[in-house]
């Protein structure tokens, strides 16, 4: 398991949700590792669909240590690569 003091940078965290992703949608990591900021997700991704978003926040729980309320899931959140990172860097980081 990947802990918050093992995501201290961006890059390192962007390369482990693009993992997680990876792994939880059955993508080819090189698809993922091409995602950028604007790189659609929910509605773009046919393997993105409200079954595998349940399982993509349990990961993201579990490999990063966080904990993900039904208030915090929104459209937005899943709408974007970019959009997904800056909800797991809140998670790691609420200041």
């Amino acid at each position: 398991m990947t802990t918050s003091a093992n995501l201290d940078s961006e890059a390192a965290l962007e390369r482990e949700l693009k993992g997680l992703i990876a792994d939880v949608l059955g993508l080819d990591p090189a698809q993922a590792e091409a995602f950028g900021p604007e790189s659609g997700l929910f509605g773009h991704l046919p393997e993105l669909d409200s079954m595998a978003v349940a399982g993509l926040l349990t990961e993201m729980e579990d490999r990063l240590g966080i904990v993900i309320e039904d208030d915090d899931v929104d459209g937005e959140m899943l709408e974007t690569f970019g959009g997904l990172l800056a909800f797991a860097r809140g998670k790691l980081d609420p200041r």
